[in-house]
């Protein structure tokens, strides 16, 4: 598959001296042509990069490398603090100096700054843009925002106001960063599923592969907190301030493109009822869809169903449906 595909990595300017951002690209070697429906814009959610959930080749392939042979263009963004991407300074000492860093206003400025790159670069004035949990709330907002630039709108379990704690949120006081325990996160992930599928959910080797570049991107953590992953914390505030205290940071009403927004069955970051939810404000989409994706946790695009995502994602994408 990667035969057909060509690599590239961009280092671009942010809003803020001194903060570049990486942004990893994936398009077919041969394209016919460069247009906004076969290009995409990509954001993580708030503990991996973009490289970590769309580009580690699981099962010899990755999500970015499925998009760009099915015929897209498609740029995965790093938000600063993640990735590739400058981290602040504040994340070069103890966590306890600074308070919580990079939050969901920050996102949708890096998002922006991707957006109009990729726009410039390619002489479009619209892209279509995925996003999922935290990224999804960034990607939301930035919709509603720069409505001009968005063709269509995928999210994978975008977070929304919830009348329960979330898990991602575990309490106490917040630091500038965290340091997630990516080799541990395995049981955490398998526990999310029925106990009698757990063992089929992520086919043999696809974590360890994972974890290793996921780990891989944080050098730092290598001397000085060994198989451990800095993430920032501004996300989590932002669920204190916005989605546990019933204030949504924008209103998914105002976002006009039309919007896929897909979910795994065994997701309980975010909960069924929480994503019926935010479907049910999507009012004013041309269109909306929604594809639950069977036996899938909150991290279904690396999981054995992975392709029922990826095939309604590039679907959604490629289609030139106009409703009646």
């Amino acid at each position: 598959m990667k035969n057909k595909i060509v690599t590239e990595h961009h280092r671009i300017l942010s809003d803020t001296p001194g903060i570049e951002l990486h942004v990893r690209h994936k398009r077919p070697a041969n394209p016919s042509e460069f247009s906004a429906s076969k290009t995409i814009v990509m954001v993580h959610g708030a503990t991996f990069s973009s490289g970590s959930l769309y580009d580690v080749p699981l099962g010899g392939f990755s999500f970015m490398d499925y998009l760009a042979v099915r015929g897209f263009d498609v740029f995965a963004v790093d938000v600063r603090g993640y990735g590739l991407s400058t981290r602040p300074e504040a994340m070069e000492v103890d966590a306890s100096l600074n308070p919580p860093l990079v939050n969901t206003e920050t996102g949708i400025g890096d998002l922006s700054s991707a957006v109009n790159f990729v726009l410039e670069q390619r002489g479009l004035e619209k892209t279509n843009i995925f996003a999922m949990s935290w990224g999804g709330t960034v990607a939301g907002a930035f919709a509603t925002r720069f409505p001009h630039q968005v063709l269509k709108l995928a999210l994978l379990a975008p977070q929304w106001l919830s009348d329960k704690p979330i898990p991602i949120d575990t309490g106490g006081r917040l630091d500038s960063y965290r340091l997630v325990p990516v080799l541990e996160g395995k049981a955490r992930w398998l526990g999310t599923a029925p106990e009698n599928r757990r063992e089929s959910l992520i086919p043999a080797g696809w974590f360890e592969q994972w974890a290793t570049a996921t780990l891989a991107e944080d050098p730092w953590s290598a001397n000085r907190a060994p198989n451990r992953l800095r993430a920032t914390n501004g996300p989590i505030q932002d669920v204190r301030n916005y989605w546990r205290a019933n204030t949504p940071l924008y209103n998914p009403s105002e976002i006009t493109s039309p919007v896929l927004l897909l979910h795994g069955e065994w997701d309980i970051d975010v909960p069924i009822e929480l994503a019926h939810s935010y479907f049910r404000e999507l009012k004013s989409a041309p269109y909306r869809r929604w594809v639950e994706i069977g036996e899938a946790t909150h991290l279904a695009l690396m999981e054995k169903n992975r392709l029922q995502a990826f095939t309604a994602i590039a679907s959604f994408f490629e289609e030139n449906f106009a409703p009646e």
